[in-house]
Protein backbone atom coordinates (compact mmCIF):
# COMPACT_ATOMS: atom_id res chain seq x y z
CA UNK A 1 0.00 0.00 0.00
CA UNK A 2 1.37 3.39 -0.64
CA UNK A 3 2.15 5.95 1.70
CA UNK A 4 0.40 9.03 2.13
CA UNK A 5 1.05 12.53 2.04
CA UNK A 6 -0.51 15.65 3.05
CA UNK A 7 0.28 18.45 1.02
CA UNK A 8 -1.06 21.69 2.76
CA UNK A 9 0.20 24.85 1.20
CA UNK A 10 -1.76 28.24 -0.08
CA UNK A 11 0.14 28.03 -3.62
CA UNK A 12 -1.86 26.53 -6.34
CA UNK A 13 0.99 25.76 -8.60
CA UNK A 14 3.44 24.61 -5.70
CA UNK A 15 -0.30 22.08 -4.41
CA UNK A 16 -0.07 21.15 -8.05
CA UNK A 17 3.20 20.00 -9.14
CA UNK A 18 4.02 18.37 -5.72
CA UNK A 19 0.66 16.57 -6.23
CA UNK A 20 2.09 15.35 -9.46
CA UNK A 21 5.65 14.44 -8.81
CA UNK A 22 5.18 12.76 -5.29
CA UNK A 23 2.51 10.72 -6.85
CA UNK A 24 5.16 9.99 -9.36
CA UNK A 25 7.30 8.63 -7.07
CA UNK A 26 4.77 6.57 -5.81
CA UNK A 27 2.92 8.12 -3.29
CA UNK A 28 -0.80 9.27 -2.39
CA UNK A 29 -1.36 12.39 -2.08
CA UNK A 30 -4.21 14.36 -0.37
CA UNK A 31 -3.75 18.21 -0.54
CA UNK A 32 -5.27 21.46 1.36
CA UNK A 33 -5.19 25.07 1.20
CA UNK A 34 -5.42 26.11 4.66
CA UNK A 35 -4.26 24.11 7.82
CA UNK A 36 -8.15 23.89 8.82
CA UNK A 37 -9.18 21.94 5.79
CA UNK A 38 -6.04 19.66 6.41
CA UNK A 39 -7.39 18.79 9.60
CA UNK A 40 -10.09 17.78 7.99
CA UNK A 41 -8.57 15.52 5.63
CA UNK A 42 -6.84 13.74 8.39
CA UNK A 43 -10.07 12.59 10.05
CA UNK A 44 -11.23 10.92 7.10
CA UNK A 45 -7.71 10.06 5.19
CA UNK A 46 -5.00 9.74 7.55
CA UNK A 47 -1.52 10.49 6.13
CA UNK A 48 1.76 9.33 7.48
CA UNK A 49 3.46 12.61 6.90
CA UNK A 50 2.37 15.92 6.64
CA UNK A 51 4.07 19.10 4.76
CA UNK A 52 3.28 22.10 5.62
CA UNK A 53 3.51 25.55 4.72
CA UNK A 54 4.61 27.98 7.61
CA UNK A 55 3.21 31.18 5.90
CA UNK A 56 -0.80 29.65 5.59
CA UNK A 57 -4.13 32.16 5.89
CA UNK A 58 -6.15 31.82 9.02
CA UNK A 59 -4.59 29.46 10.90
CA UNK A 60 -0.75 29.41 10.53
CA UNK A 61 1.35 26.41 10.03
CA UNK A 62 2.88 26.86 13.77
CA UNK A 63 -0.29 26.37 15.24
CA UNK A 64 -1.17 23.60 13.07
CA UNK A 65 1.85 21.78 13.56
CA UNK A 66 0.65 21.92 17.63
CA UNK A 67 -2.25 20.07 16.80
CA UNK A 68 -0.77 17.67 14.60
CA UNK A 69 1.63 16.34 16.61
CA UNK A 70 -0.55 16.91 20.13
CA UNK A 71 -3.84 15.35 18.41
CA UNK A 72 -2.11 13.04 15.50
CA UNK A 73 1.36 12.22 16.42
CA UNK A 74 2.55 12.64 12.74
CA UNK A 75 5.40 13.84 11.21
CA UNK A 76 6.05 17.03 9.62
CA UNK A 77 7.68 18.54 6.97
CA UNK A 78 7.82 22.17 7.17
CA UNK A 79 7.72 23.84 3.88
CA UNK A 80 9.17 27.55 4.04
CA UNK A 81 9.84 30.70 1.11
CA UNK A 82 11.76 33.13 4.26
CA UNK A 83 15.25 33.21 4.37
CA UNK A 84 15.50 34.03 8.03
CA UNK A 85 16.08 31.05 10.23
CA UNK A 86 13.81 31.78 12.87
CA UNK A 87 10.75 29.82 11.58
CA UNK A 88 12.83 26.97 11.29
CA UNK A 89 14.03 27.44 14.65
CA UNK A 90 10.77 27.84 16.32
CA UNK A 91 9.33 24.99 13.99
CA UNK A 92 11.74 22.18 15.46
CA UNK A 93 11.56 23.39 18.71
CA UNK A 94 8.22 22.57 18.25
CA UNK A 95 8.37 19.28 17.69
CA UNK A 96 8.88 19.56 13.34
CA UNK A 97 10.66 16.66 11.63
CA UNK A 98 12.50 18.68 9.46
CA UNK A 99 12.39 21.58 7.32
CA UNK A 100 13.34 22.64 3.47
CA UNK A 101 13.44 26.41 1.52
CA UNK A 102 11.41 27.21 -1.48
CA UNK A 103 12.50 26.75 -3.91
CA UNK A 104 13.62 23.18 -3.36
CA UNK A 105 14.42 20.20 -5.73
CA UNK A 106 12.12 17.63 -5.66
CA UNK A 107 14.61 14.60 -5.23
CA UNK A 108 16.09 16.82 -2.26
CA UNK A 109 12.54 16.73 -0.50
CA UNK A 110 11.82 12.94 -1.42
CA UNK A 111 14.68 12.09 0.03
CA UNK A 112 14.08 14.07 3.37
CA UNK A 113 10.37 12.97 2.97
CA UNK A 114 12.29 8.80 2.97
CA UNK A 115 14.56 9.86 6.06
CA UNK A 116 11.56 11.44 8.08
CA UNK A 117 9.40 8.67 7.76
CA UNK A 118 12.39 5.70 8.39
CA UNK A 119 12.47 7.84 11.76
CA UNK A 120 9.34 7.33 12.66
CA UNK A 121 9.02 4.12 11.80
CA UNK A 122 12.25 2.81 13.38
CA UNK A 123 12.00 5.04 16.40
CA UNK A 124 15.58 4.24 17.33
CA UNK A 125 16.37 6.26 20.48
CA UNK A 126 14.05 4.05 22.68
CA UNK A 127 15.24 1.27 23.81
CA UNK A 128 12.84 -1.94 23.70
CA UNK A 129 11.17 -2.99 26.53
CA UNK A 130 12.56 -0.02 29.05
CA UNK A 131 10.39 2.30 29.25
CA UNK A 132 11.32 3.94 32.32
CA UNK A 133 14.57 5.60 32.98
CA UNK A 134 15.47 7.27 36.13
CA UNK A 135 19.44 8.96 36.49
CA UNK A 136 20.05 11.53 39.58
CA UNK A 137 17.32 13.25 40.21
CA UNK A 138 16.10 13.44 36.03
CA UNK A 139 13.02 10.88 36.14
CA UNK A 140 12.22 10.25 32.24
CA UNK A 141 8.50 8.10 31.40
CA UNK A 142 8.53 6.31 27.60
CA UNK A 143 5.27 6.21 27.63
CA UNK A 144 3.94 8.79 29.12
CA UNK A 145 6.32 10.81 27.31
CA UNK A 146 7.27 12.67 30.25
CA UNK A 147 10.43 14.00 31.77
CA UNK A 148 10.95 15.43 35.87
CA UNK A 149 13.99 17.17 37.11
CA UNK A 150 14.22 17.37 40.69
CA UNK A 151 10.24 16.26 40.94
CA UNK A 152 8.65 19.34 38.68
CA UNK A 153 7.65 18.72 35.37
CA UNK A 154 9.67 19.81 32.48
CA UNK A 155 8.06 20.29 28.59
CA UNK A 156 10.66 19.00 25.87
CA UNK A 157 9.70 18.82 22.43
CA UNK A 158 10.10 15.53 20.67
CA UNK A 159 13.35 15.84 19.28
CA UNK A 160 14.60 17.15 23.08
CA UNK A 161 13.19 14.29 24.67
CA UNK A 162 14.79 11.59 22.25
CA UNK A 163 18.19 13.62 22.80
CA UNK A 164 17.64 13.30 26.67
CA UNK A 165 17.32 9.69 26.48
CA UNK A 166 20.42 9.17 24.52
CA UNK A 167 22.49 10.90 26.74
CA UNK A 168 20.49 9.39 29.84
CA UNK A 169 20.87 6.14 29.05
CA UNK A 170 24.90 6.43 28.65
CA UNK A 171 25.13 8.56 32.01
CA UNK A 172 28.86 9.09 33.04
CA UNK A 173 30.04 7.49 29.28
CA UNK A 174 30.43 10.01 26.50
CA UNK A 175 28.19 10.05 23.58
CA UNK A 176 30.04 11.22 20.30
CA UNK A 177 28.24 13.98 18.07
CA UNK A 178 27.69 11.07 14.95
CA UNK A 179 26.45 8.25 17.42
CA UNK A 180 23.83 10.98 18.71
CA UNK A 181 22.79 12.20 14.91
CA UNK A 182 22.58 8.51 14.47
CA UNK A 183 20.30 7.39 17.54
CA UNK A 184 18.07 10.51 17.10
CA UNK A 185 17.98 12.11 13.90
CA UNK A 186 19.41 9.14 11.83
CA UNK A 187 22.47 8.59 9.74
CA UNK A 188 21.60 10.84 6.84
CA UNK A 189 22.37 13.60 8.98
CA UNK A 190 25.72 12.67 9.71
CA UNK A 191 28.25 15.85 9.09
CA UNK A 192 25.33 18.31 10.32
CA UNK A 193 26.45 18.46 13.95
CA UNK A 194 25.00 21.92 14.10
CA UNK A 195 21.69 20.21 14.91
CA UNK A 196 22.86 18.72 17.75
CA UNK A 197 24.24 21.84 18.73
CA UNK A 198 21.01 23.69 18.67
CA UNK A 199 19.38 20.65 20.67
CA UNK A 200 22.03 20.36 22.91
CA UNK A 201 21.02 24.34 23.85
CA UNK A 202 17.76 24.21 23.96
CA UNK A 203 18.06 20.95 26.62
CA UNK A 204 20.12 22.59 28.56
CA UNK A 205 17.81 25.93 29.02
CA UNK A 206 15.23 23.85 30.48
CA UNK A 207 16.89 21.09 32.71
CA UNK A 208 20.14 22.97 34.01
CA UNK A 209 19.99 25.74 36.26
CA UNK A 210 22.81 27.60 35.20
CA UNK A 211 22.94 26.51 31.38
CA UNK A 212 25.57 28.69 30.67
CA UNK A 213 27.61 26.61 33.29
CA UNK A 214 25.86 23.23 32.52
CA UNK A 215 26.46 20.33 35.29
CA UNK A 216 24.03 17.66 33.54
CA UNK A 217 25.31 17.88 30.19
CA UNK A 218 28.78 18.16 29.60
CA UNK A 219 30.74 18.91 26.27
CA UNK A 220 33.78 16.39 25.86
CA UNK A 221 35.19 19.04 23.31
CA UNK A 222 36.17 17.51 19.73
CA UNK A 223 34.05 14.10 20.69
CA UNK A 224 30.45 14.99 22.04
CA UNK A 225 28.92 15.17 25.01
CA UNK A 226 28.57 13.25 28.50
CA UNK A 227 25.44 13.22 30.95
CA UNK A 228 26.51 13.68 34.45
CA UNK A 229 23.85 12.98 37.10
CA UNK A 230 22.89 15.38 39.83
CA UNK A 231 20.87 14.84 43.15
CA UNK A 232 19.23 11.89 44.20
CA UNK A 233 20.68 8.48 43.39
Amino acid sequence: MAQRILVIDDDDLLRRSLAFNLEQAGYQVYTAAQAEDGLGIIQVNPPDLVLLDIGLPGMDGLEALRKFKDQYGLPVIFLTARRRNLDEVVGLELGADDYITKPFDIDVLIARIKAVMRRAASLPVITPGKTHLTVGDIDIDVDAHSVTVSGKQVELAPKEFDLLYALASEANRVVTIDDLIRRVWGAEYIGQPQVVYVHVRWLREKIEQYPNKPQRILTVRGIGYKFQPQGAA
